[in-house]
């Protein structure tokens, strides 16, 4: 009996990676990990969960801390548990591209296509770049001429790029071992519309990073958010209150309590 109970034990050590990740609470943070590369992954049921994106206080400022944007939900009596970087932004920390709050188009979607930086293409501009959105339908993520085309009526949206994942697809973009690794951060929408926000704590490629989605997350659409520098969480149950060494963020995604 003890080598049956021994034996169990171990099996369900080894399908524990396989399992799907549970999500009873409205957000849950836990590490996971997927190809040798270690990650947090924070899942939410948007329709019980007040996500937001915040970018601006009062003062007009930029939030650019998580610290204060937190202190900014402190004084209106809620809480902020949750937040990460919600995109690329400029030297001023606006957003690269759309970004819609509480309805309000505050900046236009960029169609712009960058000249090559020191040989490569900046990573906003790889196609397609995307767009994640909540609405009255809940989370969504498009490429972007796609949502500009379809014009979903959206509460909150910010784009970002490269697409990592469409419709259940590798970005073809993408390279299998390519050496261009660096920590990362990403969303997905996935299954019965569940959002889940991805970090490497590792350095890892954009293929990895997106097969972390497809293949192990089960999110038939993902956004890439940032890498590098720009990669940040704030979530006090893990005791994680990132800074980023760009000098601040631009765009904030904030959970609500």
């Amino acid at each position: 009996m003890a080598y049956l109970k021994l034996g169990m034990l171990a099996l369900a050590s080894m399908l524990a990676p396989l399992l799907p990740l549970h999500h009873a609470q409205a957000e849950q943070c836990e590490k996971v990990a997927f190809d040798e590369s270690k990650y947090v992954v924070c899942t939410l049921d948007v329709e019980k969960a007040d996500l937001r994106l915040f970018w601006k206080g009062v003062d007009g400022e930029p939030y650019r801390a998580f610290s204060s944007l937190a202190d900014a939900v402190r004084a209106e009596g809620r809480k902020l548990t949750f937040a990460v970087n919600a995109g690329m932004y400029r030297a001023d920390f606006s957003p690269m591209g759309l970004y819609v709050e509480n309805g309000k188009e505050l900046e236009p979607a960029n169609m712009a296509a960058a000249e090559r930086a020191a040989g490569q293409v900046p990573n906003f501009y790889k196609k397609p770049n995307g767009v994640f959105f909540l609405g009255e339908a809940g989370a969504g993520i498009l490429a972007t001429d796609a949502f500009l085309k379809l014009a979903p009526k959206a509460r909150f949206a910010t784009q970002s790029g490269p697409m990592l994942v469409i419709a259940n697809r590798l970005n073809p973009i993408f390279i299998i071992g390519s050496t261009d690794r660096t920590r990362r951060s990403g969303v997905g929408v996935c299954e019965n519309g569940t959002v889940r926000f991805a970090i490497s704590e590792d350095g890892v490629n954009f293929h990895d990073f997106a097969r972390l989605f497809r293949d192990r997350l089960q999110c038939p659409d993902a956004l890439f958010l940032d890498g590098g520098r720009g990669v940040g969480l704030y979530n006090p149950a893990m005791g994680r209150n990132d800074w980023s060494w760009h000098g601040g963020y631009g765009p904030i995604f904030g959970l609500v309590e």
